[in-house]
């Protein structure tokens, strides 16, 4: 019996594979070059066409900014919703806005996203899990949910053939947590925080950091398919959000972010942004993806909370205990051990809004 179970098991790797190598094989092929690419299609898209892209979660706190921002910037935005209810709650609230439509799609449903990309040159996917009890804050199970629906969505990108580039929305919290000094072999680990670090999946498992692993292991996944496929990604790595009434619209992922807070406020980790910043950096690198300007991952914070002042604040802003974040009451100042770093991206941005800039000038001449 235990070799026939055995045997089960292989049989389903050997097919998981298959099918990898043959979504890689056709992702590849079809984004070998630009030129290739294009003579893939029945006829060049023109500039409307080039200007269509997709938005997951669209109606969320996040993903309404997004599609809010891409408005402004003269893209035609498909929002996907995940029933008919969210679709007249949202054309609600975009009526008049003639360049954005909403669709129904389901995360789960590879088929049913492809669908529903189709005609689309790019893809946000803000990677909206909500915990259905919604008292967790985010558990061990919506970790695993979390990570499928992107591996959904990025299968489903590699699959449908106008699809060129991805930015998936992950969090700092994937860059964080990471063994410390002494903790294990990873002695002499860099003060500096940036894109370039990854937290550790024992930490987070050890520490039942449920939205950490998450967050890490659908960035992993996604990184895996576009390298398969040769699908264009980027990941941006955001601070905990914030903005008008953000802890009542995300009260669910305002409490999961802030698991570990006082480990993180002490080592200088805590940190936020604010959510029309991150939506003008998803814009931004998607436009920077375009002509090779932007790829990889990205760190967005524009706040640290590293001061007694700065916890204080904070806690009256999302309505609980400063004790939640700092553990001595009342806060003290304390020397912190890292430094966050988004310097890749604000390098970016400044560029974007230069060359912006000289633009409008030239428009004068």
């Amino acid at each position: 019996m235990g070799v026939v179970i055995r045997s089960e098991e292989t049989f389903v790797s050997k097919l998981e594979q298959l099918r990898r190598k043959l979504v890689a094989c056709g992702g590849v092929q079809r984004r070998k070059d630009d030129e290739g690419f294009k003579r893939l299609k029945s006829k060049p898209m023109d500039d409307a066409e080039e200007k269509v892209v997709c938005v997951t979660s669209g109606d969320s706190f996040l993903g309404s900014a997004i599609v809010n921002e891409l408005s402004i910037h003269g893209y035609s935005v498909r929002v996907i919703v995940d029933n008919l209810e969210d679709v007249n709650k949202l054309e609600e609230t975009t009526s008049g806005r003639h360049n954005v439509t909403v669709v129904v799609a389901k995360l789960t449903d590879v088929n049913s996203l492809v669908e529903a990309f189709n005609g689309c040159r790019g893809v946000f996917h803000t990677s909206s899990s909500i915990d259905p009890a919604g008292l967790s804050g985010y558990t061990k199970v919506m970790s695993e949910v979390e990570m499928r629906t992107t591996e959904n969505v990025m299968e489903a990108c590699a699959r449908t053939e106008t699809v060129r580039n991805c930015v998936l929305t992950s969090s700092l919290l994937a860059c964080i947590w990471r063994d410390q000094p002494g903790e294990s072999e990873t002695i002499g680990t860099s003060p500096i925080v940036d894109h370039s670090c990854w937290s550790s999946f024992q930490l987070c498992q050890h520490k039942k950091l449920w939205l950490a692993l998450g967050k890490l292991k659908s960035e992993k996944v996604a990184w895996k398919i576009a390298q398969e496929s040769g699908l264009k990604l980027a990941t941006i790595c955001s601070a905990l959000i914030t903005g008008p009434n953000f802890h009542l619209r995300s009260s669910t992922a305002t409490m999961a972010y802030l698991k570990g807070a006082r480990e993180m406020y002490t080592n200088g980790l805590l940190a936020t942004v604010d959510v029309t910043k991150l939506a003008k950096a998803h814009v931004c690198v998607y436009e920077g993806m375009k002509d090779n300007a932007a790829s990889g991952r990205y760190i967005c914070f524009d706040r640290v909370i590293s001061t007694a002042d700065d916890a204080t604040t904070f806690s009256a802003e999302i309505g609980g205990p400063v004790g939640t974040i700092v553990q001595t009451t009342p806060p003290v100042d304390s020397p912190i051990s890292f430094q966050l770093s988004n310097k890749k991206l604000s390098d970016l941005m400044a560029r974007s809004n230069l060359q912006r800039s000289c633009l409008n000038e030239n428009r004068y001449f």
